[in-house]
């Protein structure tokens, strides 16, 4: 779409004399309904806009798009987005449409007619942002095309996706480098939200950016409520924290493995929480309709493999919860990040048990991959089974893992600064647990998984002991002190400790490289006391959060029945208009309109989030429905422009 000058706000500040700064702020303003910038936005826009490449690191929810949005609407030409989520364009380019932005996407699920045109509009200077797959960009076609066009800048999102030490990597961004040879003119900017000093400085090296300035902005999501309980019946824990804390309230839910996502998916439906599955085992066009529902309703849960999730912006989502144990924390971050992208309070949420520890390193030890390869794998799951493992802060231990130093030594909003927990002296554990280890090895010539072995240190005797003798060992029944539940929880902080671990395709039990030590006694070893998990966790304000939308919690109880009204009124919008309830306006802009009851249309222009266009669109629907929150308080009279 075009439009005239006098019509398009951005050509018109194009054109005028505002400074750079002055103009990106105004954009800020009148297009995405923001009064300032976060962090280093500001700073990465202008040296952007003004021809600079830039490597941004900046947190999920932190404002990324806007660092490449506003300088290619600052800088003549059209802003080219590089991102791996061709399922996910349609949904990006509605809502930059939303705000007035004209944009459009070249990928294959357009047709040849379809492509043309997006080409055509490109070539006529009428797209401010296109965005195509890294496969598609590298293409000596589209190059050619792009050299025809007047290019305002690349962004290439996702750039951790370059790097082989990251979690997600795509050997099509390899090619991206060639960028940095056909277009030197054109400014590059790169952006992740989860990247390792490692993967920076390869993403670097690959990307050929070594002369791009570099902001890293703080890991931290401060909203993100981090728990870890112990799994016990994992479906029914999440149930609990579905029910008593995000009833009605959108979630994703991770499973390793397909069968798992279909059986909680199911589970959940039978409870009477909507809930659809997400694998790539599901036909193409399923899991399209399922991920689209997701993004376009509210309360809708959505249970997937690691398939589902990346670049999905949906700002509402008010938990994450894995039931399996992700490979690495670059995963577990960027998934857990997925929620509350509008700030508001959310849940990271895991149930994780000493069989996930095991499935993970036989998963590694029998996969694709060379030597290093594999210890690379082997590295990323022993950081995330000390974030698993630690008896203090988790956000600390988090951001430590990229790098960052936090103020505190505890966040005041994790489990283990909610709730500490208790520790015990474990070394004379341990030592027995390692005996046990070695007499098996040494005098049976026996190696077993974890249940065996908890057997022969509590002098349980069953078939398999009778036909060894293992009566006849010196550690027979040395454990009786603790259950085979202590039994568990300490054998499975001892394989994250690396005092143990766990081989081959049956996860038999040996020795680890930190035993020695703990053997020999030079070293105290303190593990915690198995975590039952709280009834119901409470805020960092000390008020529970169960029955009411998080995003609402600092709300007084008539602001959140008004709250539930506004999203009411947002949720018939975004059916007629068919599009996701948050392209009308986020959970945080709606918290902000009940807190500032807005009575004039001035008044609702001056709310965060609200932008010419959406104050346009629906500013006199809101304070219809505004005044309708307000027990029919006649507020019709107040209002001006």
């Amino acid at each position: 779409m075009s439009s005239s000058p006098a019509a398009d706000p951005i050509s018109a500040l194009r054109e005028g004399d505002a400074g750079q700064a002055d103009a990106a702020l105004e954009i800020l303003s009148r297009v995405f309904g923001y009064d300032a910038f976060r962090g280093d936005q500001a700073t990465i826009i202008e040296h952007v806009a003004g021809g600079g490449d830039a490597v941004v690191l900046m947190p999920t929810g932190g404002g990324k798009s806007l660092c490449y949005q506003i300088p290619a609407l600052l800088r003549e030409g059209t802003g080219v987005v590089i991102s791996p989520l061709i399922a996910l364009m349609a949904d990006q380019v509605s809502a930059l449409e939303a705000v007035g932005i004209r944009a459009a996407y070249l990928n294959s699920t357009l047709d040849l007619h379809e492509a043309q045109a997006v080409e055509q509009q490109l070539l006529a200077g009428e797209l401010d942002l296109l965005y195509m797959a890294p496969e598609r960009l590298v293409l000596p076609r589209t190059q050619d095309l792009l050299h025809r066009a007047r290019i305002a800048l690349f962004a290439i999102d996702e750039a951790h996706c370059v790097s082989q030490w990251g979690h997600d990597f795509r050997p099509d961004y390899m090619g991206l480098s060639v960028l940095a040879d056909a277009f030197p003119q054109v400014p590059r900017i790169a952006l992740t939200a989860t990247a390792t000093e490692t993967t920076h400085r390869e993403l670097t090296e690959r990307l050929r950016m070594q002369e791009a300035e570099h902001f890293v902005s703080s890991f931290d999501r401060p909203n993100i409520q981090y728990r870890i309980e112990p799994k016990a019946s994992p479906r029914e824990q999440l149930l609990r924290l579905i029910t008593t804390e995000h009833e009605g309230e959108s979630g994703i839910v991770y499973c390793l493995s397909r069968k798992s996502v279909e059986q909680t998916a199911e589970a959940l439906v039978a409870r009477g929480i909507p809930a659809l599955p997400y694998h790539a085992g599901l036909d193409a066009a399923v899991r399209q309709d399922h991920q689209e529902r997701f993004l376009r309703a509210d309360g809708l849960i959505i249970v997937a493999t690691i398939a589902f999730g990346m670049g999905i912006d949906k700002p509402d989502v008010r938990f994450v919860a894995h039931l399996d144990l992700p490979k690495s924390i670059e995963g577990y971050y960027q998934e857990t990040g997925r929620a509350g992208r509008d700030g508001q309070p959310s849940t990271a949420w895991m149930a994780y048990g000493l069989g996930d520890v095991v499935n993970q390193r036989r998963f590694i030890d029998s996969g694709e991959g060379d030597a290093q390869f594999k210890r690379n794998a082997r590295s990323h799951l022993d950081a995330m089974l000390a974030l698993c493992e630690t008896v203090t802060c988790r956000r600390v231990q988090l951001l430590r893992y990229f790098g960052q130093e936090m103020d505190a030594e505890a966040c005041g909003n994790c489990d283990t600064c909610l709730s500490p927990p208790k520790t015990w002296d474990a070394t004379v554990a341990a030592q027995k647990l390692l005996s046990a280890l070695i007499r098996l090895d040494r005098e049976r010539g026996q190696k077993f998984g974890s249940g065996q072995v908890i057997e022969v240190l509590r002098g349980r005797e069953n078939p398999r002991s009778a036909q060894s003798r293992h009566e006849e060992l010196s550690v027979w029944g040395i454990g009786t002190e603790l259950s085979e539940k202590e039994w568990r929880t300490a054998i499975r902080q001892l394989l994250a400790r690396g005092i143990i671990e766990a081989e081959g395709e049956y996860g038999v039990l040996v020795p680890g490289p930190q035993a020695g030590p703990v053997l020999r006694s030079e070293t105290t070893l303190e593990l915690a006391v198995d975590r039952t998990p709280a009834k119901q966790p409470r805020s960092r304000s000390g008020r529970g959060v169960g029955g009411a939308s998080r995003a609402a919690e600092g709300l007084e109880v008539a602001e959140r029945e008004r709250f539930e009204t506004l999203r009411q009124w947002r949720t018939s919008v975004a059916k007629e208009k068919q599009i996701p309830p948050y392209m009308v306006f986020s959970d945080a802009t709606l918290v902000a309109i009940v807190q500032a009851r807005p009575a004039t249309i001035g008044q609702l222009g001056g709310i965060s989030g609200v932008g010419a266009k959406k104050l346009a669109e629906y500013g006199e629907a809101v304070l219809t429905a505004v005044q309708e929150s307000f027990s029919g308080r006649d507020q019709t009279s107040s209002r001006s422009r």
